[in-house]
């Protein structure tokens, strides 16, 4: 099976390394990276990337039955964590928590992910699809939210908080979202040249497939003695898909889902003093002919229980709807 990855437009083949120290990124290359929430890294170094549309694929994706999905959490285990986590803000342990949860299916029937991302790219287009085929891992993935973009020395961060079905959002979800910015703010500050963190774009509404999200953008001017690992070392894991504070609300979610691995981490590219990363939503991996799929809400105090179980909802229907057809 060829190692390949593909992402923007942008397709790497000829695999010729792959290293698990972040400090390979230093060396020169185009990387193919994936980043776990839990800090993990996979990094491919390729050498062959051209201007491309994703592959063409000979066969057809068989699709896996809405009732094979099963969710490392139910509706009843999901609405207690929840209220744990309402009692934690009551406490002043932590102002807002990502709560996720992990559906996976038995995916014996397809030998690969690539029809998947084909009809993904169909149906579901996103700002910062991708796919990553290594001989550990594979991903499929329809991420509509940029983690970081790295140009002539400009950090940016694109956070998403805030889900609707419809224009109208809760001001839950706008506190939500102005939370993050703050937290994304303080993670950048690390790297950056003082006085160079801006917000230029708060609570936007963009439209994707089936729903729709408050997103802003967050930009810094990168020290000059601030390479691309200090800006992983010093934001991961993402700021939107963890919480705030972000130590606090890593020990909840390590106390409450078991790991996330790709879901909620960093997937795309490095390549010299240039970067795209996506934050690993809204994505498809592959482990032991199980297929995998994560879905989250944000909790504050505000929160409902029931009406974020509907978000995860939301979130997942359209996505699982694809491979389930």
């Amino acid at each position: 099976m060829d190692s390949l990855f593909w992402m923007g437009g942008r397709l790497a083949t000829n695999l010729e390394e792959i290293s698990h120290d972040l400090s390979s990124l230093l060396k020169p290359g185009f990387w193919a990276v994936i980043g776990t929430f839990e800090n993990a890294w996979t990094l491919a170094r390729f050498g062959t990337v051209v201007d491309a549309p994703f592959p063409e694929v000979k066969t057809e994706w068989r699709p896996i039955t809405t009732e094979s999905w099963k969710s490392s959490l139910d509706s009843d285990s999901y609405c207690h964590y929840v209220s744990k986590i309402r009692n934690h803000i009551a406490d002043g342990d932590v102002y807002q928590v990502n709560a996720c949860r992990i559906l996976s299916a038995p995916n014996g029937l397809n030998k690969d992910l690539k029809p998947l991302m084909r009809k993904i790219l169909r149906e579901n287009p996103a700002p910062f699809a991708s796919y990553l085929q290594l001989p550990s891992i594979e991903i499929a993935s329809a991420s509509p939210e940029r983690f970081i973009s790295i140009t002539n020395r400009v950090l940016t961060s694109s956070p998403i908080k805030g889900t609707s079905a419809s224009e109208n959002f809760l001001e839950k979800d706008r506190a939500e979202n102005l939370m993050i910015v703050d937290l994304i703010r303080n993670d950048m500050s690390t790297t950056a040249r003082i006085g160079s963190v801006t917000t230029p774009r708060l609570l936007a509404t963009e439209k994707h497939p089936g729903l729709f999200h408050l997103v802003s953008d967050v930009r810094s001017e990168l020290r000059n003695d601030c390479s691309i690992t200090d800006v992983l070392n010093a934001m991961m894991p993402p700021g939107s898909v963890s919480g705030a504070p972000k130590s606090s609300a890593l020990r909840i979610i390590e106390s409450n889902e078991g790991k996330r691995g790709p879901y909620c981490g960093a997937l795309g590219w490095v390549q010299g003093d240039c970067a795209e990363l996506a934050v690993g939503i809204r994505t498809f991996w592959q482990s032991n002919d199980r297929l995998n799929f994560g879905t989250g809400a944000g909790i504050t105090w505000g929160s409902d229980p029931i009406l974020e179980w509907e978000e995860t909802e939301l979130k997942a229907r359209t996505l699982i709807g694809i491979a389930s057809s």
